[in-house]
């Protein structure tokens, strides 16, 4: 997709977003590395392509929406159970507490570089704690729109979850990764 200025809706019928794992701890090999993506999601992207600094990006994450897509690595493969467990898990007040902190949200304050190749900074609001966290993306210039961000989790009072007396834990840094593939101008 080119992108022209404009301001633009995004959310689940225009991409993806995703959070992977990773494993820690001398029990690392009986885990698995996870994909977990955001299935309720909405933003906003104001584009001011001459003027990068005038573009501004807003998202907001239902806590209660991250599905495990993926569970790679791992003594056995993942199975429904060990899926619905993640989730249950992800709702406990020492990671998401869901039910008390039900948004994740990221406001821009910064935005830099070319479509071609950008970064975003801005707050990331998890658990009513807000740090700056920058975004790095691309574009291939016609179709798709590709961005990362680690996201160290203790940051925001998230314990990273632990099995097995600690010896197995999941990497306090965590990927955040997203993928637009069109974008809806915004009403």
């Amino acid at each position: 997709m080119t992108l022209t200025d404009g301001t633009y809706r995004l959310g689940p019928s225009t991409g993806r977003l995703v959070i992977k794992t990773g494993r820690a701890g001398l029990g690392r090999r009986a885990g698995h590395d996870l994909t977990f993506e955001a299935t309720r999601w909405s933003g906003e992207a104001v584009v001011a392509v001459a003027a990068p600094d005038r573009s501004s990006v807003s998202v907001t994450v239902e806590t209660g929406s991250l599905e495990v897509r993926e569970g790679t690595g791992g003594l056995k493969p993942l199975t429904d159970a060990d899926r619905a467990e993640i989730k249950r898990t992800l709702a406990d007040r020492a990671l998401l507490h869901t039910a008390e902190h039900p948004t994740i949200s990221f406001r821009s304050t910064r935005v830099t570089g070319t479509p071609q190749s950008f970064e975003i900074t801005g707050d990331l609001t998890i658990k009513d704690r807000t740090h700056p966290v920058t975004v790095h993306g691309t574009s291939d210039g016609d179709s798709l729109l590709r961005g990362w961000a680690t996201v160290t989790q203790s940051t925001w009072g998230i314990k990273p979850y632990t099995a097995f007396l600690g010896a197995l834990r999941l990497a306090d840094e965590v990927r955040v990764e997203f993928e637009v593939a069109g974008l809806e101008p915004a009403q």
